[in-house]
């Protein structure tokens, strides 16, 4: 079965609010104001531009394998 990105979070603890994945998505998902809202809808799924962008790692994906959710693994 196959793995698949299903959306991606912001996680606000960590987001410095500097916004440099707002300029860098070139489908414009992330919303220009804060709290920086994410529109799935508009994702590329292999994009990862804002991922790697983010100076804070304050985004990141949650995957899909068939019809369940992997959660991020917690260190």
């Amino acid at each position: 079965m196959m793995v698949i990105r299903d959306h991606l979070v912001r996680h606000p603890d960590r987001c410095t609010d500097q916004a440099v994945c707002v300029p860098i998505c070139p489908t414009g998902a992330w919303l220009s104001t804060p709290p920086y809202k994410f529109d799935p809808s508009r994702c590329l799924e292999s994009c990862r531009l804002c991922l790697d962008a983010c100076p804070s790692q304050a985004i990141y994906g949650v995957f899909k394998k068939g019809e369940k959710l992997l959660e991020p693994q917690k260190k």
